[in-house]
């Protein structure tokens, strides 16, 4: 047996320095714990545990949850809720006030029968263009001499539905130079109008729906660019070509003289605008629905009267702007397109057209005239004052005249003559 032998000092420092121990034994358990959470790895993201998980256990059986009076306190310290007010889908805008009126409302009012929409346009005589800055009390409206209380009026700017009818029964030198214009007429539209193409000369042909002018159409135009003219020569009314041998202006063998006159074909331009107009009329009504024309408005053997083709214009609202091309563009000639002979057909109806439903007529022979004829019919056709009123005449189907003043001196003003009101329910 090994025997250890302490002294008195040994034994002393032994001691304290097992009383150290123990104390400091007692201030590790008496201390709090802290929960200090580890520092993220560079390599490992922090984990992220989902919304709907379950809080961690207590980490003692003798943690209790904190009082209602805390509670208060703490919610008393957050700052208070933003007094936020919801409206139903759709409904975030306000209405304007009734006093105002906006493009948007003219397909509300429009519904009532008794509702008249009149596009103005308005240009300064001298320099021919658009005058804007008028207000309501600068116009007058008449219906069949009585004036009229606007109810109804706007100077913004419409999307177009428009019809273009392009008329192949030209002579193929002003077909060939009216198909160099298409990029031009193209241009001439915004990418939110929609856009139709019809062609005529013996019969009308739909080339296209009512489509924007996006690639599709500048396809369906340069596909027109293969069609020719007609090749219209100088008619031979005598000789032996227009009748056979002949001696002293008499028929070899005996009889009659003959007698040769032109064979007149068929341009069927009511034809053409009828079926334009009656498909406008399907579209949106809070477009400004619009006919163009390509021609030199000839008329002849359509099955469609002008006056029945006049009466859908004006039903549905339609304005014809027109481009007279070919012998209509020549000076002087406006002075004679009212010539109608019996059975001979119109020489020109584009102007007719154009003045019953407040369009207009460029009378353009160049290229370059063609192309800034196109931007200047649309523009003024986007661009118009729109008037509005509630007719006090009875329900009819007969024709009502409208007459519209500014009081304003030289100023050119165009609106339509007058109007046939749309049965009921349309």
């Amino acid at each position: 047996m090994v025997q250890i032998v302490l002294g008195k000092r040994n034994i002393r420092s032994w001691l304290v320095v097992i009383a150290i121990l123990q104390a400091s034994l007692v201030c590790a358990q008496q201390a709090p714990k802290q929960d200090i959470p580890d520092a993220p790895s560079a390599s490992k993201p922090v984990q992220q545990f989902p919304a709907n998980a379950s809080p961690p256990a207590s980490a003692s059986p003798n943690q209790t949850e904190p009082s209602d009076q805390g509670q208060a306190s703490d919610r008393a310290e957050q700052p208070p809720a933003p007094n936020i007010k919801t409206v139903p889908q759709g409904g975030a805008t306000p209405a304007p006030p009734a006093s105002t009126n906006t493009r948007d409302q003219l397909f509300t009012i429009i519904r009532n029968v008794n509702f008249v929409a009149v596009p103005v346009t308005v240009k300064d005589k001298n320099n021919g263009r658009m005058v804007d800055g008028l207000l309501p009390s600068d116009f007058t409206v008449l219906e069949d001499g009585v004036e009229q209380k606007l109810t109804y009026f706007t100077s913004d700017p419409f999307f177009l539905s428009a019809a273009v009818i392009y008329d192949l029964g030209l002579p193929d030198a002003s077909v060939q130079k009216v198909n160099q214009t298409f990029s031009a007429l193209i241009g001439a539209f915004s990418q939110y109008d929609q856009v139709s193409v019809y062609t005529y000369s013996t019969a009308v042909t739909r080339v296209s729906d009512f489509t924007p002018p996006n690639q599709r159409l500048t396809t369906v135009l340069n596909g027109l660019k293969a069609n020719r003219g007609q090749n219209n020569g100088v008619a031979v009314l005598s000789g032996p070509l227009a009748s056979g041998p002949t001696v002293n202006g008499m028929p070899v063998g005996g009889g009659p003289v003959p007698v040769n006159t032109p064979t007149k074909q068929p341009h069927v331009l009511n034809d053409a605008i009828l079926r334009a107009a009656l498909e406008l009329s399907k579209q949106d009504p809070t477009r400004r629905k619009v006919i163009f024309i390509i021609s030199d408005g000839k008329e002849q053997g359509s099955k469609a009267s002008y006056a029945d083709t006049l009466k859908v214009l004006l039903q549905n609202q339609i304005s014809v702007y027109a481009v007279a091309t070919d012998s209509s563009a020549l000076p002087l000639y406006s002075k004679l397109n009212k010539l109608h002979l019996p059975r001979q057909g119109y020489d020109n109806l584009l102007p007719r057209y154009a003045a019953a439903t407040g369009g207009e007529v460029y009378t353009e022979f160049s290229q370059n005239a063609i192309e800034r004829a196109y931007a200047g019919a649309m523009g003024d056709a986007r661009n118009q004052y729109t008037l509005g009123y509630l007719t006090k005449a009875a329900p009819s189907s007969t024709y009502r005249e409208i007459e519209v003043k500014v009081d304003v001196p030289n100023l050119d003003v165009r609106a339509k003559y007058g109007y046939y009101p749309l049965p009921p329910g349309r």
